[in-house]
């Protein structure tokens, strides 16, 4: 979908409300609550080692995790999530990914033959993950959505890829060397892109260290606001439903949203579709799937409008108005 419904209800002006904050005035350590953090991820440390250093980097007494691991030895885009924000952490992990990487050919290889094996594994492809690997070792598909070359010097190529979430580069490396019958391996390799997140807006550990500190010792939350974003950021492309504040604690609490809890909506959302529930503040309050489409939603005078699948908002921002006697 395009943008402009994302902007219209988290940076435009919309109907005042007593309850909850609009994602860029939240207080500074509630929106450190519901951040996230762009993480240009260094080479050396694990995805693990990274998280843990930028919560004691932060201070940060609650929960802190990952979005798609990164190698030791692989640098680029790694999403930290903060508090709420792992909440969203399989929806961040599971976008697809870009990567761009230096394959080792350990054999002589003419162009011609190397875009032919680059082109036979754009696709779906068999993979089964590595030995050092947390997963189970099943045989499993992943999709190949792009391989291209992008230079050449004797046998190092550099490409880059697109692929799905959960596909091993080294693998996939590797596997084109056996296909060309002359080996191959991966040399280095950088994660470009996480979904909607690209490495122009990723941010260095020395970056988050320095906008804390401007912080605690000056009291200045501009360059910490810059560094972690808000949640919302995550749900950015999904379509939306915009709730009404009398229907927000019940959403808190795992009631379905109803068709009169609804204030407005974009208008691409397909029934089976994952939806984003927003206050009119613009604030993330839920996952859901949605029952009906945009143009069934508009009619609809009653009747559930959408099934909620994953709680994000704390249960204590909004009153439960359905407590109060009309």
């Amino acid at each position: 979908m395009s943008d402009d419904f994302y902007e219209l209800i988290v940076k435009s002006p919309s109907e005042p409300g007593e309850y909850g904050y609009r994602p860029s005035e939240r207080p500074i350590l509630l929106h450190l609550e519901n951040g996230i953090i762009i993480l240009d991820k260094p080479r050396g440390p694990t995805s693990h080692e990274v998280t843990k250093l930028i919560k004691r980097i932060l201070n940060f007494p609650g929960k802190v995790g990952h979005c798609g691991t990164l190698d030791p030895k692989v640098s680029g885009v790694l999403p930290i999530v903060l508090g709420n924000a792992t909440k969203l952490s399989r929806v961040i992990a599971g976008t697809d990914k870009e990567y761009v990487g230096v394959l080792y050919l350990h054999g002589e290889v003419n162009d011609e033959e190397l875009l032919e094996a680059l082109k036979k594994f754009e696709g779906p492809i068999f993979q089964r993950p590595p030995l050092k690997s947390a997963i189970k070792r099943a045989l499993r598909v992943r999709r190949v959505f792009s391989l291209e070359l992008i230079e050449r010097e004797g046998r190092f190529v550099l490409l880059r890829t697109v692929v799905e979430s959960g596909t091993y580069i080294r693998k996939l490396f590797y596997d084109i060397g056996e296909y060309l019958g002359v080996g191959a391996s991966m040399r280095e390799l950088r994660r470009t892109r996480s979904g909607i997140f690209n490495e122009r807006e990723s941010r260095r550990v020395e970056e988050v260290l320095e906008a804390y500190r401007t912080w605690k010792e000056g009291g200045d939350e501009s360059k910490l606001r810059e560094v972690v974003l808000p949640l919302e950021v995550a749900v950015k492309r999904l379509p939306k439903i915009v709730v009404k504040d009398s229907a927000v604690a019940s959403i808190t609490h795992g009631a379905s949203l109803k068709a009169k809890g609804v204030s407005m909506l974009s208008p691409d959302i397909k029934k089976g579709s994952l939806v984003a529930l927003m206050t009119l503040k613009g604030e993330l309050i839920a996952l859901g799937r949605s029952l009906m489409s945009s143009e069934e939603i508009e009619r609809a005078d009653s009747g559930v409008v959408a099934e909620i699948e994953r709680v994000v908002m704390p249960r204590d921002l909004y009153p439960a108005m359905w407590k109060r006697k009309e």
